[in-house]
């Protein structure tokens, strides 16, 4: 048995992409298992960039089988958009799998998302705007609609009927806007539907036949720890269990069954929307980071704010993942910087902490503890050993590890595959 879930440790934008990616070359299986569209994901293959927001990026590779698992919620305008564009591209999607038991995004979550967060003005939330927090409400609410249901057309348009009058009603009392056409909604959708069927499965069993089988499955997460609803910065967070126990509920799987879990952390920091953000710079140097980094969203275009590496953010990733090993990336971004930071305490009223607060209001008023180290002369990214990097990329590498207690398995020193240094069998 051979299992990894890879995880992000920050606010998501970690360079997961890339790190899944090069495990993909060694999997048999990919299943992405949490969030949505809200996610995204760039890979560079040959000089060619790939974008992608709910297919997990094995579907690069022509022998790699791709799972949309249970606990991902899917829109089906989107994944279409998304396998057209596969298909443009000379990509075939012959290996994806969707799970039945997934939950279905609707035009209505998509505009109820856009005016509970106009309503809230000053304090929104910063959401993406897919409706994936209204698609998981409703999940939780018992009222939302799933994939296994398009394959039923009856069972579907009778609780469609239902859950679009209620909806109906809430757009058009408590927002005064246009409620949504039945027929029309119906028809859309269970086309769909028709489009879809040959991709679903009981991706719960794929998954476990393919471990009983001894295959090599990774799991990829999307966003990061710190956006976790229960782990993190609530509540500027997504909707669902970015973290790695997340793996388990959103594939299918038992705990019991994961080998490894590697944390994607990146060699600063980012994030984007609202929330706390101690080690936040507003100066020239996060501009010229964000520069560098081409930090801005995959999936929304919107500029990530930047900052230093927190390692207290880093602990309590390691924490609640149960890291085994850490994957840094970007860090060629911090090529000729005179010098690099780690944020290792804050500081709360004159006392200094080591975890991370649990209010966000607190969070929000800390000061950062610095660790300063000199930076590196030259560019990286033709490194292919530890050894091949300077010597003060290694101290700084080396004292990440320190403070968090967790082993380097691989460093990315660039956005290309090849471009990346690996100091241990990753399956």
């Amino acid at each position: 048995m051979s299992t990894v879930v890879v995880v992000g440790t920050q606010w998501g934008d970690e360079g997961k992409g890339k790190v899944i990616d090069f495990l993909a070359q060694q999997a048999d299986v990919v299943v992405r298992h949490q969030g949505g569209n809200n996610a995204g994901h760039t890979v560079v293959v040959e000089d060619e960039e790939y974008r992608l927001h709910l297919i997990p990026s094995g579907i690069l590779y022509p022998d790699t089988l791709c799972v949309i698992a249970n606990g991902v919620v899917v829109d089906p305008r989107v994944l279409f958009e998304e396998i057209d564009y596969l298909h443009r591209r000379g990509i075939p999607t012959d290996r994806l799998r969707i799970s039945s038991e997934a939950h279905l995004i609707m035009p209505y979550h998509t505009r109820l998302d856009a005016l509970a967060e106009d309503r809230l003005g000053v304090n929104k939330l910063g959401t993406t705007l897919r409706g994936i927090g209204p698609a998981y409400m409703d999940k939780a609410a018992r009222t939302g609609l799933r994939v296994v249901d398009l394959l039923y057309p009856a069972q579907f348009a009778t609780r469609l009927k239902r859950i679009l009058d209620e909806k109906n009603r809430i757009l058009s009392k408590a927002y005064d806007v246009e409620p949504f056409d039945y027929d029309e909604l119906l028809q859309l959708y269970l086309s769909y539907g028709e489009r879809m069927k040959p991709y679903v499965a009981n991706t719960s069993v794929v998954i476990n036949d393919a471990i009983d089988n001894h295959e090599r499955v990774l799991f990829e997460s999307a966003q990061g720890t710190m956006l976790d609803i229960d782990h993190g910065t609530y509540p500027f967070v997504t909707s669902s269990h970015p973290i790695a126990g997340g793996a388990c509920i959103g594939a299918g799987v038992g705990p019991t069954r994961i080998d490894q879990v590697y944390g994607v952390v990146k060699a600063y920091t980012s994030r984007v929307g609202d929330g706390p953000f101690p080690t936040e710079l507003h100066d020239n140097v996060g501009a010229d980071l964000r520069e560098r980094g081409h930090e801005y969203g995959t999936t929304t275009g919107r500029p990530r704010r930047i900052g230093w590496l927190d390692a207290v953010v880093l602990r309590h990733a390691v924490r609640v993942n149960g890291l085994t090993g850490l994957a840094v990336t970007r860090l060629d971004v911090l090529d000729d910087m005179p010098e690099v930071k780690i944020g290792v305490g804050y500081r709360y009223h004159g006392e200094l902490i080591h975890e991370l607060p649990d209010s966000v209001e607190v969070l929000a008023e800390v000061e950062p503890e610095y660790e300063t180290f000199p930076g590196w002369k030259g560019k990286i990214s033709q490194a292919r050993r530890l050894e091949d990097l300077p010597k003060e990329a290694r101290a700084f590498l080396d004292r990440i590890t320190e403070l968090v207690g967790v082993p380097l398995v691989l460093v990315s020193v660039g956005r290309e595959r090849a471009s990346t240094i690996t100091l241990r069998e990753l399956f």
